[in-house]
């Protein structure tokens, strides 16, 4: 973890302890735990401001104050909000999950009607992602691998973001009639996953394509269809 005031790693040395800075009052809770008045709009500028800059630079590289710099939050209203970098690493990547799956999803039912072109919508939005000059690789594979260890909170959120993917594959798979969804999921999430990798590591801008091709052969032989 990384005090905020120091900038110090502080990951190796367990739970982040308190800012010895007094921290002021916060305005009265909304439903829900989120802060009234303007602050939650502040709040969540530092949280996409933070999010592009782990997504372009990393985490650990970067620092609080040049997440301050290009938001144009003051310091203190982040320690409002946030105790240390890992709270806000954490906060921003909870909403970068939320607000981007629910996006994915929405963007997938757009594209098909029906649960086998959904699935293989997923490989046609991968393929425009990739194309994109501002394509930096998975957000949450880039955390997983910068928090390694699989107990760290950071590590955890991503996982659990891949997982809930996955669980909307296994949903579409069985609504599209295979007969085991579960492992149909797990197929065409591994195709996913290694087209966005491929295409962020090696730069192989036509992964997703190939990828749909193959997936498109696993849910017509899962379906019991003749592959188009």
């Amino acid at each position: 973890m990384t005090d905020i005031k120091t900038g110090t790693p502080e990951i190796a040395r367990g739970p982040a302890k308190p800012l010895s800075r007094k921290v002021p009052r916060k305005a009265p809770a909304k439903p829900g735990g989120t802060p009234a008045g303007k602050r939650s709009g502040k709040r969540d500028k530092l949280l996409d401001t933070a999010i592009a800059l782990f997504c372009k630079n990393g985490f650990h590289a970067s620092g609080i104050d040049r997440i301050l710099k290009e938001s144009g939050v003051a310091k203190m209203t982040l320690y409002n909000h946030f105790r240390s970098k890992d709270d806000l690493i954490l906060a921003a990547l909870r909403r970068y999950d939320e607000t981007g799956r629910k996006a994915f999803v929405k963007a997938v039912e757009k594209m098909a009607p029906d649960p086998r072109g959904r699935m293989l919508a997923f490989f046609d939005i991968v393929d425009n992602w990739v194309q994109d000059e501002t394509f930096l690789g998975c957000p949450f594979v880039n955390a997983a691998s910068e928090f390694h260890d699989k107990d760290h909170p950071a590590h955890r959120v991503a996982a659990e973001h891949k997982r809930l993917l996955g669980s909307y594959m296994a949903r579409l798979a069985g609504d599209a009639g295979a007969g085991d969804p579960d492992a149909l999921a797990r197929q065409l999430m591994l195709l996913y996953e290694g087209a966005v990798n491929l295409a962020h590591v090696a730069g192989d801008r036509g992964a997703a394509r190939s990828a749909r091709t193959a997936a498109a052969v696993l849910i017509d032989h899962a379906v019991g269809r003749t592959a188009s």
